[in-house]
This record gives C-alpha cells, sequence and structure tokens, in this order.
C-alpha cells in the first residue's frame, strides 16, 4: 500500500456512501480508477438494485471524458462482484477495460463472490493488492447490514432510543413530541435511511400514529415499514399505511374464524401471518421473513414493550441512544425489563461512538458479548 493507495480508497469510501438510500438491498461501493500518472480519470458508486455497480460506473465515467482507461489502475471498497445476478460480472469489466491493477479494501461476504473476485482479476493477469484490516473495517461498518445478512443470516438490528436524562421515553400518558431537538430528529432520519425496514409495535401506531418514513433528509428509497400487529388492530386510517413506502403488516396466524382486513384500498400494503408466541409474534419469525426479503439493515423504533422483548430476546445488535437533557420524571421507561436479581445479571453494552447534535447526545452502544 502506498499513500496514493490509501488516498484514493478514501475517496472510493465517500463515494459508496452516496450509495446510502439508494443501492439496497445491494452493499455501498465506490470506484476511483486513475490512470498510471496518479490523475483520476473515472468515479462511481453502486446504483439502484438492477443498475450499475460502482466499477461500471466509473468505467463509464472515464469513456464519458474521452478517455481510454487500458492500463489505469482502479480502487475499489469491496470485492468486485464475479457472477451473473441482476447485471454482469464486475470483474469482466474490468478485465475488459484493460485495467493492470486493483487495489480492493475488503473481500465480499458473499459466499458466492468470496475470494473468486479476486481470482478472476489475478487470472487475467491483473494485479491485486487487499488494502488491509483498516480499510477492510471501514467497508464492514458501512455495510454492516449486508454482512450481517451474508455470514448470520439475518438483518444488523438497530434499535433507535429517544429518552430524558432518567431514561423516560414519554410522560405516563403517552406523550413524546418531542424530547429530543430538531438536529438530533434529522440526524435519526439520516440512520432511517441507512435501513432496509422499519420495525415498530402496533402500541406504538396507536399511541403516536407515526409515518416513520424518510423525510427529514433527501433519499432515492423509502425503507420498508413493518408493522407487528398481532391481533390486527391498527385501524386502516393510519398514517403509517400511507405512502411513500410500502408496508408490511404482520399479525399473527389466525383460526378459521377470523379475517384479515382488505388491504385492497391502501396501495403498498402487505398483510401476512406469522407464527405468535405468549407475548406476541415470534421475532426469530419476524427476522426470518425479512431476511427472505433481502433486508440489510432492521431500525427498530418502538415502545418499552418491544423495545424489552427484542433486548431480552438477544436480538439488538446495536442501540442508538439520543439522549435529551431534560428529566420527566414519572413516565414510560425506554423498555419495561424484568427485575433482576442481581447487577451482575444485567446486560452490558460497550460504547461505540459519542455525538452531539444540540443540546442532545446520541450514543452508539453494541452489545459486549459481540
Amino acid at each position: 500500500m502506498t499513500a496514493l493507495d490509501d488516498a484514493w480508497l478514501d475517496r472510493a469510501f465517500a463515494l459508496a456512501e452516496q450509495s446510502i438510500g439508494v443501492s439496497d438491498p445491494n452493499p455501498r461501493v465506490g470506484c476511483v480508477i486513475a490512470a498510471g500518472n496518479g490523475a483520476v480519470i473515472g468515479e462511481g458508486f453502486t446504483q439502484a438494485a438492477g443498475s450499475a455497480h460502482a466499477e461500471v460506473m466509473a468505467l463509464a465515467d472515464a469513456r464519458a471524458r474521452g478517455i481510454d482507461p487500458r492500463g489505469a489502475t482502479g480502487w475499489v471498497t469491496l470485492e468486485p462482484c464475479s457472477h451473473h445476478g441482476r447485471t454482469p460480472p464486475c470483474c469482466n469489466a474490468l478485465i475488459e477495460a484493460g485495467l493492470t491493477r486493483v487495489v480492493i479494501a475488503a473481500l465480499d461476504p458473499n459466499p458466492v463472490v468470496h475470494g473468486r473476485g479476486l481470482e478472476r482479476l489475478r487470472q487475467a493477469g491483473i494485479e491485486v493488492l487487499l488494502a488491509g484490516d483498516a480499510h477492510a473495517a471501514r467497508c464492514r461498518e458501512l455495510n454492516i447490514g449486508f454482512f450481517s445478512r451474508m455470514t448470520r443470516s439475518r438483518p444488523w438490528v438497530r434499535m433507535k432510543i429517544a429518552c430524558s436524562l432518567d431514561g423516560r421515553v414519554a410522560l405516563a400518558d403517552g406523550r413524546s413530541q418531542w424530547i429530543t431537538g430538531p438536529q438530533a430528529r434529522s440526524d435519526g432520519h439520516r440512520w432511517r435511511r441507512r435501513a432496509s425496514a422499519v420495525l415498530t409495535g402496533v402500541g406504538t401506531v396507536l399511541a403516536d400514529d407515526p409515518r416513520l418514513d424518510v423525510r427529514l433528509v433527501p433519499t432515492a428509497l423509502q425503507p420498508l415499514r413493518v408493522v407487528l400487529d398481532p391481533r390486527m388492530r391498527m385501524p386502516t386510517r393510519a398514517a403509517i399505511l400511507r405512502p411513500p413506502g410500502g408496508v408490511l403488516w404482520l399479525h399473527a396466524q389466525a383460526d378459521a374464524s377470523s379475517s384479515t382486513p382488505s388491504t385492497g384500498a391502501l396501495p403498498g400494503v402487505e398483510c401476512l401471518a406469522l407464527p405468535s408466541e405468549q407475548h406476541g409474534l415470534s421475532l426469530p419469525a419476524v427476522l426470518d421473513e425479512l431476511t427472505r426479503r433481502q433486508c440489510n439493515e432492521l431500525h427498530v423504533e418502538a415502545g418499552p414493550r418491544l423495545n424489552a422483548s427484542m433486548l431480552q430476546a438477544g436480538l439488538v445488535d446495536e442501540i442508538l441512544l439520543y439522549q435529551a437533557s431534560m428529566l420527566i420524571g414519572p413516565g414510560r421507561p425506554l423498555a419495561d425489563l424484568a427485575p433482576l436479581a442481581d447487577l451482575a445479571q444485567a446486560p452490558r453494552f460497550a460504547l461505540h461512538d459519542v455525538s452531539r447534535f444540540g443540546d442532545d447526545l446520541r450514543l452508539l452502544l453494541r452489545p459486549r458479548h459481540a
């Protein structure tokens, strides 16, 4: 690795970030192509599913500038794909373009690709360099949901909570608008934009009537909104059932005497029955269904009961906690957790990041066992 390699990989990662809210369920990838003198001749990032990947976009950019990329070097944040999916293999495009060197930040976790793209490039006589652990970790963080789905067969589950200094998410009567300020709320929408799906429970819908779409920041895609509603209590006039974006309305598997409300007048809304457990829908079944739908990052914005259920089931990979500089007193907790017999039983979290938004703090926490 040279200083130039590091610099152009940094640029490639900046491009890859532009795939957020665009490329899902495909990974977020950026590519830079430079001539032998180090001058950039093409750049690109992965487009919507079924459209061009980063490498193809960068090659097209070079050709649009009237530059032949033969003999050039490419820097790409994820191993170029080697299989026919919705699009042809990116390896083939780089080989046919005549590149002589490719620097890759991380291997693709998809078992269909893993290592095969790198090997195909080498077999074609291209010098291939893996950039090292720091760049690989950066790629995993940017694509944490894609890596999770490929390696664990389930989405990365992020639980978003906004609470007061004393850990309350609402007044005792359920009112919660607004605990955090506008800067924190806009940041929350940036995290929604990252997600393939936003999950909530019917209790939150009945109490707050949220939309749970992305509207405070620009996005090309809206996440799928998922409502857990075992007994189908959500009214068809609920704001979450309206566009933009689709809705997956999950309910319990019913007996022959039960009926499911018609969603014919609700475009983009799908009802689906899943197995239930003692206290609601089977959460593993929910995650299995979302994995089947190629969900990478699952963003949970729910109430104390569903939060507690997911935490106690060990299904939360990350907590996105916005802490407001206020005290509420008696009110609703961030999670209705069961009492502990001893502090040693308390789940522990590692602090991954702290940021400030106005008078609010954002804490990113991950379970220590992970």
